[in-house]
């Protein structure tokens, strides 16, 4: 698995949008407020309703169970889900992760027994990364993954995403509201207007 083709995809009154994101690469997204940027990214990882066609790889969107096709194309909200107490809770098996990750996102083996309310908003995304990396995703759609980080952090989980993506041939789509991010991880650029309109920013296509 390494390309992410995005064929003709409308979702509500938005596209059709065709795009194609190669390992290894970082497309970068920004917009107005409100424009379809996060829709575009649920129907990209099948979590709305949508047309057209999605592929990663061999593997056709439509010819795979949903739940097959969102841990592969996984999507990182802007905002996570928490449901059990504790952070181990909402791992598959949190003993198993790497003490070199953990590290890396600023904890050690000792945050799996916290409680989900001693959290802080930087710590949950923090470890929704690290939830997300757990089920080793082909392609990886963020919706602003570091709004909620100060300035060390930001630049440890740039690091991560963008190594993640080298070392696994996969394709990365991540949206920013802040232009200077995105000139710093992204091959290229794209802008979604208000209409949902979608124009080039920067950087070249194809892989």
């Amino acid at each position: 698995m390494s390309r992410l083709e995005i064929d003709n995809v409308t979702f509500r009154d938005h596209g059709p949008y065709s795009l194609e994101i190669c390992g290894r690469q970082c497309l970068g997204l920004q917009g107005a407020s409100g424009s379809g940027k996060t829709l575009l990214l649920r129907a990209i990882a099948d979590l709305d309703p949508h047309g057209g066609s999605l592929r990663l790889g061999s593997m056709l969107c439509s010819e795979v169970p949903a739940p097959l096709w969102r841990k592969s194309v996984a999507l990182l909200p802007a905002e996570s889900s928490w449901w059990q107490d504790t952070v181990e809770g909402h791992f598959h098996d949190f003993s198993s992760l790497s003490a070199g990750l953990l590290k890396q996102l600023g904890f050690d083996f000792e945050v799996g027994s916290w409680q989900i309310s001693r959290l802080s908003t930087g710590e949950k995304q923090r470890l929704a990364i690290l939830r997300v990396l757990e089920n080793r995703p082909g392609a990886l759609l963020l919706d602003e993954p570091t709004a909620s980080l100060d300035a060390a952090n930001i630049t440890k989980v740039e690091q991560l995403l963008l190594e993640y993506g080298r070392k696994n041939n996969a394709p990365l789509l991540w949206v920013s509201h802040d232009p200077e991010q995105l000139d710093r991880v992204a091959d290229r650029s794209l802008f979604m207007h208000e209409n949902g309109e979608l124009t080039t920013l920067g950087g070249e296509d194809g892989c």
